[in-house]
C-alpha cells in the first residue's frame, strides 16, 4: 500500500493529577483542535492512574505520582492517542500501581509503550493505525531506580514487571597523580572493603586494567579532568532491535526517551549518553526521537534530516496537587503524623519560594508538529504553550497556547549548538529541512 502523508504532534510530560474543569473554554478548544489536526498525538504519561491499588514504593521519582483513572478521559479530550509511560514515576506504587495503570490505559483504548510484565513486553514496539498510515512507538527511560527495570523471562522463572531501561555508565577522568591519590585514600579508608570481599568470594568481578573503583564511582587516567557518560551496549542493542523490527511493520518509527540526566549542572543540556543514544536510534532507522524528563525545554537537533527533541518540557504539570502522599514523604522532611499534603508541599517548597514552582521555564514549553511523506520530514512547526506560572499551585499546570516570543527565542538559543535554525514566523517557530 502506498504511504500517505502523515501529520504528527508531540508534547512532553503530562503530569496530570486532576480533572479538567470544563471542555468549553476557548483556550482548551484551541489547543485540542490543534492536536486533533494531526494523525498521531503523543504525550508522556508521568503519573500512575489508579485508586491506590498498589503499595507505595520505598523510593519515588520525587513525588509519589498518583491520579484518579478518570484523568485519562481528559487526555482523550485533548486528542492524545499515543502514550509513553516509561519514566521515573512508573513504579511509584510498585507492581500493583503498574498493573492498575496498565488496565486503565487499556480500558481507555490508548496505545502505550515502555512498560510491561517482563522485559520483552516493556521493550516491544506498540502500533497505532491512523488515517495517514501506521506508526510504531518504542519507549524507554534512563532515569529510574535500579529495582524498577523489567526483567527477562526464563524457561524456569517468570520475568519481572517494570520499565524498559536505557542504562548508562559514568567514568571520571583524572590525572595520574589524582588517580594514585584516590587509590591510596580508598586503601586507607577501606572505601572498597565490601566490594573487595565480594570479588574474593565470587560475587563481583575485578575492574579492567586502568580503571579504579572508588566507592560507587569509576575513575580512569586522562589528559584532562572530565566526566564521560556512555549508554550501556546491551540496552542499546535491545532498543535498536525493536527499532529495526518496527521499521518493517510500520510507516513511521518513533523512540520516546525519558531522561533527567544533564551535562554538568545545566538542566537544559542533555547528558552525552542521551545524545549518543538518540543518534544511534536514528542510525537504526527511527524517524524521530522524542525526549522529555527535566521539565524544561532542551534543544532540537536535526540528525540525518530527522528530529531529535532532547526535551519538549511539560504539557500538563500538576505535581503539587497529588491527593495523598505516603509516610516516607513526610518522614523525609521531619513532619509528624498530623501533617497533611498541603503541609508537606509547603515544606518542600519553603512556602513557595524554591523548587520547580518558582522556575518560569518549567511552565513554558512547545508542541511540535510535523508532516511526513515518503519517509521524509520537510518542516517542523513549534507552538508555544504556557502553564500558568505565578498562579497558585492548585490553579497552574493546564496548558494554553501562548504568543510569548521569548519561549521560542529560548528554544532557538538551546538548539543553535546543534546547528538547528529555528525561524520565528508570527506566533510559531519553524524548522525547514532540506
Amino acid at each position: 500500500m502506498e504511504t500517505r502523508k502523515m501529520t504528527l504532534a508531540a508534547s512532553g510530560d503530562s503530569f496530570i493529577t486532576r480533572r479538567l474543569p470544563s471542555l468549553v473554554p476557548e483556550e482548551f478548544q484551541n489547543l485540542s483542535q490543534l492536536l486533533k489536526a494531526a494523525d498521531v498525538r503523543f504525550t508522556n504519561l508521568e503519573v500512575t492512574t489508579h485508586d491506590h491499588e498498589g503499595y507505595p514504593s520505598a523510593f519515588s521519582g520525587g513525588t509519589w505520582a498518583i491520579a484518579p483513572p478518570n484523568v485519562l478521559k481528559d487526555l482523550k479530550a485533548y486528542g492524545f492517542n499515543l502514550l509513553a509511560w516509561a519514566n521515573n514515576h512508573t513504579m511509584d506504587y510498585s507492581e500493583g500501581g503498574l498493573f492498575a495503570t496498565e488496565r486503565h490505559l487499556n480500558q481507555h483504548e490508548f496505545i502505550h509503550a515502555g512498560v510491561g510484565r517482563n522485559l520483552a513486553e516493556a521493550s516491544k514496539p506498540k502500533y497505532l493505525d491512523s488515517p495517514g498510515g501506521r506508526v510504531a512507538l518504542i519507549s524507554a527511560t534512563s532515569t529510574f531506580h535500579e529495582t524498577w527495570r523489567a526483567g527477562n523471562q526464563r524457561p524456569d522463572v517468570i520475568g519481572r514487571p517494570g520499565i524498559n531501561p536505557l542504562r548508562y555508565k559514568t567514568t571520571y577522568c583524572v590525572t595520574s597523580e589524582e588517580l594514585n591519590l584516590l587509590s591510596r585514600i580508598a586503601d586507607q579508608c577501606a572505601i572498597n572493603a565490601g566490594r573487595n570481599l565480594d570479588i574474593k568470594e565470587g560475587f563481583s568481578v575485578p575492574d579492567p586494567d586502568g580503571v579504579l573503583t572508588f566507592g560507587n564511582l569509576k575513575f580512569i587516567e586522562g589528559s584532562e579532568p572530565k566526566k564521560v557518560t556512555e549508554p550501556l551496549e546491551a540496552d542499546m542493542k535491545r532498543i535498536e532491535r525493536a527499532v529495526k523490527e518496527a521499521r518493517r511493520q510500520a510507516d513511521i518509527v518513533i523512540v520516546s526517551l525519558h531522561s533527567h540526566e544533564m551535562e554538568g549542572e545545566d538542566k537544559a543540556a542533555p547528558a552525552e549518553f542521551f545524545k549518543t543514544a538518540s543518534r544511534g536510534f536514528i542510525d537504526a532507522d527511527a524517524d524521530a526521537v522524542i525526549g522529555h524528563g527535566p521539565h524544561i525545554l532542551r534543544g532540537i537537533e536535526i540528525y540525518k534530516n530527522k528530529p531529535i527533541f532532547y526535551s519538549l518540557g511539560n504539557f500538563i504539570f500538576q505535581n503539587d496537587t497529588v491527593s495523598a502522599l505516603p509516610a516516607d514523604f513526610y518522614e523525609k522532611y521531619g513532619l509528624d503524623a498530623d501533617a497533611n499534603v498541603a503541609d508537606a508541599l509547603d515544606y518542600r517548597s519553603s512556602g513557595g519560594t524554591k523548587g520547580l514552582g518558582t522556575n518560569k521555564s518549567v511552565w513554558e514549553s512547545v508542541i511540535a508538529m510535523w508532516e511526513m511523506e515518503g519517509g521524509r520530514v520537510t518542516k517542523i512547526k513549534l507552538y508555544p504553550i504556557s502553564l500558568g506560572f505565578g498562579l497558585p499551585r492548585y490553579q497552574r499546570g493546564w496548558p494554553v497556547l501562548s504568543d510569548d516570543q521569548s519561549i521560542l527565542e529560548r528554544l532557538q538559543a538551546l538548539s543553535r549548538p546543534f546547528g538547528t535554525d529555528i525561524k520565528i514566523e508570527g506566533k510559531i517557530g519553524v524548522i525547514y529541512l532540506s
